[in-house]
């Protein structure tokens, strides 16, 4: 590909690592978010733009070479929060990348799209085991997320690919992450992947580290090319020394969207 990766969300946790390790990897990146990032690095392109204005992100995608797309609420919010940075803002980095010509868009997609789906009694849960099944109204924005990157692929013609992104924290610090973590590391390789394998269409992938205690399969995502080095078993032994070994009855561990399916995410306890 030529030209610039345009990253949405630059100045938040996974955008810093990307901005860090894709030109490492030989990517030139482009940099956007709603806020400055705080450390300007040598060579990067920084726009500062709503990722819901459809007419900055035209401006923003030409000359791309993909869109990688991470700006958005990254947790609950409230429901009109919620639409105008995730619903919205997904529709726009999309709609861009088709009025601008830009052939390829990675999704940050999430566990919580699915989130209700029961943990599998064995085995590993792939993608086709859990549709559409959210968990929140953050949940809903990522079901929506990927029923707009499949609308993209059939019928405008771009390859998306949604990351059904776990755990994305530097370190997991909770037995549950001891599942569900993506390291930084990880994230990088996993998005890489995304931007260079050949035609991917329509693909929805988990995104995790190659975990031992993880329950969501990888097959999909290694077709991608992504080749993941961690493993939080690293991080076990303290983890259950802290809190215990995990209960798998408890909707924490038996679903797929964890604490988010519980009565502390009701509506009520989100206000603007």
């Amino acid at each position: 590909m030529s030209g610039p990766v345009l990253l949405t969300g630059a100045a938040g946790r996974i955008g810093t690592w990307l901005r860090g390790g894709l030109p490492e990897r030989g990517w030139a990146v482009r940099c956007l978010d709603v806020v400055p990032v705080a450390d300007v690095r040598p060579g990067e392109e920084h726009l500062v733009a709503d990722v819901a204005d459809l007419a900055a992100m035209v401006d923003a995608t030409e000359g791309a070479s993909a869109v990688v797309h991470m700006a958005g609420i990254s947790g609950e919010s409230t429901w009109p929060a919620i639409r105008h940075s995730n619903i919205d803002g997904t529709y726009c980095a999309l709609e861009a990348a088709r009025l601008s010509g830009v052939p390829r868009v990675v999704l940050a997609s999430s566990n919580h799209a699915t989130g209700y789906t029961p943990r599998p009694a064995e085995g590993l849960l792939t993608e086709a085991d859990a549709p559409p099944r959210p968990d929140t109204y953050y949940g809903v924005a990522k079901a929506t997320m990927e029923a707009l990157g499949s609308l993209y692929v059939d019928r405008y013609g771009l390859d998306v690919v949604c990351l059904r992104i776990g755990s994305a924290f530097p370190e997991p610090t909770s037995t549950r992450q001891l599942s569900t973590w993506l390291s930084p590391a990880d994230t990088v390789a996993l998005v890489d992947a995304a931007l260079k394998a050949p035609s991917p269409g329509f693909s929805v992938v988990w995104g995790v580290s190659d975990n031992t205690r993880r329950w969501w399969d990888l097959t999909a995502a290694r077709a991608l090319g992504y080749e993941p080095a961690d493993d939080a078993e690293v991080y076990a032994e303290a983890l259950i020394e802290a809190h215990g070994e995990p209960d798998l009855t408890d909707p924490v561990h038996a679903r797929v969207g964890g604490e988010y399916t519980t009565a502390a995410f009701d509506a009520e306890h989100f206000t603007a």
